[in-house]
């Protein structure tokens, strides 16, 4: 894939990619800031301002209308590491993508209006996520467990209510004047525009944006688990579920594509292991799934599970432990590691056709290291080995380095 990269001297990284089977360009804009660089005390702040960038800039009371009045369309999302915004827009309309984004990054119009109604807006999806929907709280419970010091220990959208009920105008200020800035973001444009064009137009709308005071990130790094982590809650759902975390490795580690693997090894697909041994052969659970939470710190290996009618947590649980211990004593056959590998790179390779996508990669692979990593990511996970996959699991899956929640319905 050619790329090319330009930092303005703002500090603004700029990421391209020219993609000339499409009419359309994306801009994809990443903020290196997530729920990680919140306050105890003020969470969901980085969720907070998802919302609050679409309320209006300094110079553009409505973002949306000029937008959708050039043919584009926009949306953002949040996680613990970054937020993130993109947009796609005709390339003949491409510099109002631009002129949007460059206003928004310069100042929001900031208000106790705009303020209250996205308050509004977050309070509500908190209560409808996380208080009103069957085991919507097993995000709060098992970071709880996982994590004792570090702030992952909370989810994206927040700890508690009352932090985003509470937030105060001046707090919002000082929280985007210190991550929403040249020098903390990266913008990557592909579609069907030149490197010299998007470089024009970076230059003219993003550079006179001056670079600001990054608020240094000083986070509490997790201590090594000692002791198995347990809770048993008792809810209001129709069946009882498993869920279990592991710690595991940074996003950097070399181990990280070794994680993914054994966790697309035990539930990606009908043929998976969990899938195959424990829903469809002995029938303990109706729905199981292994995933990896994929942070850039070191993150949690989950696996959750809804149990069949009948069925203990206890049995649940001795079933899961009994497939980790294969994975701990047998090496994984190379027909099975090569059918996870190929899904892994036609699912990458499918996936980098579409341009947004491409874009999206793209800030996220420069913000982890280099945006040419996209290249090479397909070759990371070819190289590892069932030696490598056996080492992992015999060192990640011990009972003192696992949380166990038992969600019992009442």
């Amino acid at each position: 894939m050619k790329i090319n990269k330009l930092t303005l001297s703002n500090g603004l990284r700029l990421v391209h990619h020219q993609d000339l089977s499409t009419q359309m360009v994306a801009l994809n804009i990443l903020y290196d800031v997530g729920a990680r660089d919140e306050h105890p005390d003020h969470t969901g702040f980085a969720h907070l301002f998802e919302h609050l960038m679409f309320g209006g800039s300094v110079h553009i009371p409505d973002y949306d209308t000029p937008l959708q009045q050039s043919g584009g369309e926009n949306n953002a999302w949040t996680n613990n590491d970054i937020t993130n915004y993109y947009l796609t827009i005709p390339r003949s309309n491409v510099e109002v993508g631009f002129w949007l984004e460059s206003d928004r990054m310069q100042e929001l119009a900031f208000s106790e209006r705009s303020l209250e109604v996205q308050r509004g807006v977050v309070m509500e999806e908190f209560k409808q996520r996380c208080l009103n929907q069957p085991y919507g709280d097993v995000g709060h419970l098992i970071r709880a467990l996982a994590y004792q010091v570090h702030p992952y220990r909370w989810p994206t959208i927040g700890l508690d209510l009352s932090h985003i009920a509470n937030a105060k105008l001046e707090e919002v200020k000082d929280f985007f004047f210190h991550f929403y800035a040249p020098n903390n973001a990266i913008l990557a444009v592909t579609g069907n525009i030149d490197w010299e064009e998007t470089v024009r137009l970076a230059e003219k709308w993003f550079g006179p944006i001056p670079a600001r005071e990054i608020t240094p990130r000083n986070l509490n790094y997790e201590p090594v688990q000692q002791v198995e982590h347990r809770q048993v809650v008792e809810r209001d759902v129709p069946i009882d579920a498993l869920f279990m975390a592991y710690h595991m490795c940074e996003r950097n580690s070399a181990d990280y594509y070794a994680f993914d693997i054994l966790s697309d090894i035990l539930s990606n697909g009908r043929s998976s292991r969990l899938n195959q041994r424990l829903v469809q052969e002995s029938q303990l659970f109706s729905s199981i799934d292994a995933y990896i939470s994929g942070s850039r710190d070191a993150g949690l290996f989950h696996i959750s599970g809804k149990l069949a009618s009948g069925v203990s947590l206890e049995q649940a649980e001795a079933a899961v432990s009994n497939e980790l211990e294969q994975l701990k004593n047998e090496f994984i056959e190379q027909a099975e590691l090569e059918k996870v590998k190929n899904k892994f790179e036609s699912s990458q390779i499918f996936g980098n056709i579409n341009y947004l996508n491409v874009a999206t990669n793209l800030a996220w692979y420069e913000l982890t290291g280099k945006a040419e990593d996209i290249d090479s990511e397909v070759d990371e996970y070819r190289a590892v080995s069932a030696e490598q996959l056996r080492d992992v699991a015999q060192r990640s899956f011990v009972d003192s380095n696992r949380s166990v929640l038992y969600y019992k319905s009442k």
